[in-house]
């Protein structure tokens, strides 16, 4: 039964489980779709994704026609991104991403949400059990970064209202919504959907994102050619050509 495992274990049984069963990877490369709306107002593309663990994100953009148009290179302190199209290029930080997405994220969460792992960065928190007819529910009101993570007054004030949803099977993460307390009106959702083997891990071939804010905005991925631990090259060059716009 499915309440059986939190009438016996409680939350922290259902918090290990689902850190068991997380994607176990040191480097990460897939191709994608994607889908961004934006006031109803759909821009589809399709490129590559590549990953190392805890320390570069590498992602490159192609409309209908397959041709590189941008790229895009974060870390856990910088965002860089390169504009083939119109020639220039930016430098900048997690000020850039959170305006666009009117949230507030650093790399520890943009990492987790793009694979369906929970955070790594971040105190467990007190966990609340729960469940429906379908699936397990975890629930916490005090999401804090690790102290020795801690590296600006924003790392230090940011506190998460965290939703977990978990299959009762496979303890997989199908749905978070994540909302920070000082900012009620901003929220973060994520579901993962078509679970697949690779290498003998499931892994989510297709996410969707909800983003709650002044602007709404939805984000549709496909996975494809998923390889996990085969290392990977982050190229990026800037042409001296091109204008900085930031």
């Amino acid at each position: 039964m499915i309440k059986g495992p939190i009438k016996k274990y409680g939350a922290d049984y259902l918090f290990e489980r689902l850190k068991e069963n997380e994607l176990q990877f040191d480097w990460f490369s897939a191709k994608y779709k994607l889908d961004l709306i934006i006031d109803k107002k759909k821009t589809s593309f399709s490129g590559q994704l590549r990953m190392r663990k805890d320390s570069v994100t590498w992602v490159s953009f192609s409309p209908a026609l397959g041709i590189e148009m941008a790229r895009l290179l974060i870390t856990a302190d910088s965002v860089k991104f390169i504009n083939r199209i119109n020639k220039n290029y930016f430098l900048g930080d997690y000020l850039i991403v959170n305006d666009f997405l009117g949230s507030n994220v650093d790399y520890d969460v943009m990492q987790s949400i793009l694979l369906g792992n929970d955070l790594t960065y971040y105190e467990n928190g007190k966990f609340r059990a729960t469940y429906d007819s379908k699936e397990y529910h975890l629930v916490t009101a005090d999401r804090r970064k690790l102290k020795k993570y801690v590296q600006t007054a924003q790392d230090a004030e940011r506190i998460f209202i965290q939703n977990i949803f978990l299959n009762p099977e496979t303890f997989k993460i199908t749905q978070m919504k994540i909302k920070e307390i000082k900012k009620e009106n901003k929220k973060l959702s994520a579901t993962y959907s078509d679970f697949r083997f690779v290498d003998g891990q499931l892994i989510p071939h297709h996410i969707s994102y909800e983003i709650t804010a002044e602007t709404p905005l939805k984000i549709e991925i496909n996975y494809s050619k998923i390889t996990i631990n085969k290392i990977q090259r982050f190229p990026f060059k800037i042409s001296s050509k091109y204008t900085c716009i930031y």
